[in-house]
């Protein structure tokens, strides 16, 4: 694969998320220069405002890039998110953008509705696919959980394949400024197969005390969310799509990793060990 034009500007959207943030400071390493769209951007240069919620933030936002890094919030499962997507795709067009890298989830039906609306603007497009991000115990709705020693999730004694968001960051970049992406769409995740109990033991161990996993139903977990200040809607869609995902059809591991990047995905264990390092749950 060749790089591309080093001059041409890539919007990162939610550039101050778990995602967008590592995205872009990969994109400026590289000297590639970045606009870092959030709803309350600071002063920095090529920081500008883009909310998902404000769509007359997009076009100023859009104007004379080349690509865009497209991340929805809350997820791309969330409601109105088709309706953002196809509406985002027609500001993309309408801007002369001719690149689009989108992070969808994988095994979400809802996500590929939305994938298929973005598609549908006619800017060539790159679907990354993700598991369930390792850093949702770091810097997530669960690290609390994990910094009081006790994770509480529907997740059962079903396996997932936890995915480093280092590693989808630097996929992410490759599909941005690599030729040889336009149009594939790939499904990320870490190595290995672990039990949310598997990960609470491994989390334990990189921190050097026990860590419980508490398996809890749908409506349990919307309790907990809402009683950290989630809104009962949210909640309960949040549960919902999580009692989903670990339904058991993403118990599987993909090679795309080491396919696109020459080298393999990163373990939990390395996950947690270097989160611990890097201050993760301090008390």
């Amino acid at each position: 694969m060749t790089a591309n034009a080093e001059q041409d500007t890539v919007l990162v959207t939610a550039a101050t998320g778990k995602t967008g943030r590592r995205v872009a400071a990969r994109l400026r390493t590289r000297g590639t220069p970045v606009r870092a769209g959030s709803r309350t951007p600071g002063s920095g240069a090529g920081e500008v405002v883009f909310d998902w919620e404000s769509p007359a933030t997009w076009a100023p936002a859009v104007q004379g890039v080349t690509s865009v890094y497209v991340a929805f919030y809350p997820d791309l499962a969330a409601p109105g998110a088709v309706e953002a997507m196809s509406a985002f795709g027609q500001v993309a067009a309408a801007q002369g953008v001719q690149r689009l890298v989108l992070l969808s989830g994988r095994g979400e039906p809802e996500a590929v509705t939305a994938e298929d609306a973005l598609r549908k603007s006619g800017v060539p497009l790159t679907v990354v696919r993700a598991a369930f991000f390792a850093q949702n115990f770091s810097e997530g709705v669960l690290a609390d959980s994990v910094a009081q020693g006790a994770i509480a999730f529907p997740g059962g004694q079903t396996p997932e394949p936890f995915i480093d968001v280092d590693d989808l960051a630097d996929v992410v970049v490759a599909a941005l400024t690599e030729d040889g992406h336009l149009g594939q769409t790939y499904e990320i995740t870490g190595p290995r197969l672990l039990t949310f109990g598997q990960a609470a033991t491994d989390l334990g161990a990189a921190l050097g005390r026990e860590v419980k996993y508490l398996p809890v139903l749908e409506n349990e977990f919307a309790a907990l969310l809402q009683q950290v200040g989630f809104p009962e809607p949210d909640a309960a869609w949040l549960a919902a799509l999580c009692t989903m995902l670990m339904g058991g059809h993403n118990a599987s591991t993909t090679d795309t990793v080491r396919e696109l990047l020459g080298r393999a995905a990163k373990d939990f264990v390395d996950f947690a060990r270097d989160a611990v390092v890097e201050g993760a749950w301090k008390e």
